[in-house]
């Protein structure tokens, strides 16, 4: 007598149940059939999962096809022709007996960065080629001439006059990445297999990374850009993208014990090219900006000193008299922090802020003196031509330049003594390596060195400056040379 009416009718609570249940089924579906109930991904709500877009069409697909659609057609393969080489058979007949090779070739990448035709890429992909060729995504093949190229820093410019229309991929900002960003490399790896304009993508794993050993031809001026997108031979010279479809460096080596990739590569920051790339085309060679500082790491005691929160910046040790730092203001003990509004890290990366500075205009540096923050500029000048105007201030008889086959030494009265010689100012001829230019031209180690291409040379530093004018040369220098016994000759050495 006093129970409920549904729980004495078991059968009739759940019909109403199963009612109300796809009542509620029916209404979601209604309501779920105008509204957009599409999950979205992680990386639409800022997730760390591989991020997603949506394209033209409304579906969903990776951020970097339409990257890769827009600068896939500025990459070119490139092709560098060497010359016919010799090759010695042994030791004792090597004079007599020779075998013709045909002429060597060398691959890399390389890329458009204007719409006229000039190409960008790494010095060592064209390194003392004959001849070089392009060939374009649409298949077609030219010429392409080296309008300058910079060993220092391992870049090159190309030039080639295409019946097509360019597309170009434009520079970024290297100095606004961070370690993190998403990059993509475009180049040819293993170029006998045809695997043109192969696309791999990863992130920038590290920035500033120097000291780097990469055999002979090492580049001095390291600032590189560290990445796990694969870089393996062959992509040498492609770009580096960011998410803009801007390049923001050149790709030029891998760390690797295999020689394939590991996921660590490295590539030029497109700053330090945009720096150095007007002088080429200009030119032909680069003129580098000069402070007139010798500089020592900064150590921990050096930072705690001077009061610092972190241990960073370049330690001056002394001031060139007369100098661009001279003038500023600079001191032995100070330490620069900034130099042209960017933080100065250590040596190697204040070499290229100076290196890429612009010259004959003023350059701020913030710098530490007994604790204190001390805000100068310094308006730099030419190296090579301050070097040649100054030449005594620099002169070192440890240095060692080697030079066309030739390994040189600044002739000092040492050396005369040494060799029974009367001491002349100019250079002296330590070795010369076989079949060299130098050795084919006929010059014997030895000699001294006094003029070079009808100019007097009084030591290394009037050498390299004459070198570097002379590095895109085509006809033979001639170099007058004194014997130690006192003859005089000539000799002309095809670079």
């Amino acid at each position: 007598m006093g129970r409920s009416n549904i729980s004495s009718n078991p059968g009739g609570r759940l019909i109403s149940l199963a009612v109300l249940a796809i009542s509620f089924t029916l209404l979601g579906i209604i309501i779920a059939s105008n509204l957009d109930f599409t999950p979205e991904s992680s990386a639409d709500v800022g997730g760390p999962d591989y991020p997603v877009v949506k394209d033209s069409k409304g579906d969903y697909c990776s951020p970097f096809v339409g990257v890769v659609e827009k600068v896939t057609d500025a990459i070119v393969h490139i092709e560098a022709e060497h010359g016919r080489s010799n090759r010695q058979i042994d030791d004792l007949f090597w004079r007599f007996f020779q075998i013709p090779q045909e002429p060597s070739k060398s691959y890399g990448s390389g890329f458009f960065f204007r719409e006229d035709g000039y190409i960008l890429t790494n010095y060592h992909v064209v390194r003392d080629a004959d001849r070089v060729l392009v060939r374009t995504s649409s298949g077609y093949q030219y010429d392409a001439r080296i309008v300058g190229y910079d060993p220092q820093t391992d870049l090159a410019v190309l030039k080639a006059d295409a019946d097509e229309k360019i597309d170009f991929i434009p520079f970024g900002n290297s100095t606004n990445i961070r370690v993190g960003d998403w990059v993509i490399a475009i180049g040819n790896p293993f170029p006998q297999q045809g695997l043109d304009r192969t696309v791999t993508v990863g992130v920038i794993s590290a920035k500033g990374r120097s000291n780097l050993r990469f055999g002979e031809g090492t580049p001095r001026y390291q600032d590189y850009i560290q990445t796990d997108a694969s870089i393996n031979p062959g992509n040498s010279g492609g770009p580096l993208i960011n998410l803009q479809g801007e390049a923001i460096g050149v790709n030029a080596a891998i760390s690797s014990p295999t020689g394939a990739s590991v996921g660590i590569g490295f590539a030029i920051p497109i700053n330090l090219a945009r720096a150095i790339v007007p002088d080429l085309i200009a030119t032909g060679r680069v003129k580098r900006g000069w402070l007139g500082v010798y500089l020592a790491e900064v150590t921990e005691a050096m930072a705690r000193d001077q009061g610092m929160d972190a241990v960073m910046g370049v330690a001056v040790e002394s001031v060139f008299e007369n100098s661009p730092a001279f003038e500023a203001g600079l001191k032995g003990g100070d330490i620069i922090v900034e130099f042209n509004d960017e933080d100065v890290a250590d040596m190697d990366q204040f070499s290229v802020l100076v290196a890429t500075a612009p010259k004959n205009v003023p350059v701020p540096i913030t710098l530490i003196r007994g604790g204190k923050s001390i805000s100068s500029q310094a308006t730099l000048v030419d190296r090579d031509e301050y070097r040649l105007a100054h030449s005594e201030q620099f002169i070192d008889p440890r240095d060692r330049v080697s030079w066309l086959g030739m390994e040189l030494l600044n002739f000092t009265a040492e050396i005369a003594r040494q060799i029974g010689s009367d001491y002349i100012p100019g250079i002296y001829i330590n070795s010369v390596a076989r079949n060299s230019q130098a050795y084919r031209a006929g010059i014997m180690p030895g000699s001294i060195i006094t003029q070079i291409d009808n100019r007097e040379v009084k030591n290394l530093v009037e050498l390299e400056a004459i070198a570097g004018e002379l590095q895109k040369r085509g006809k033979a220098i001639p170099f007058l040379l004194v014997d130690p016994r006192g003859s005089i000759e000539y000799k002309a050495v095809r670079p």
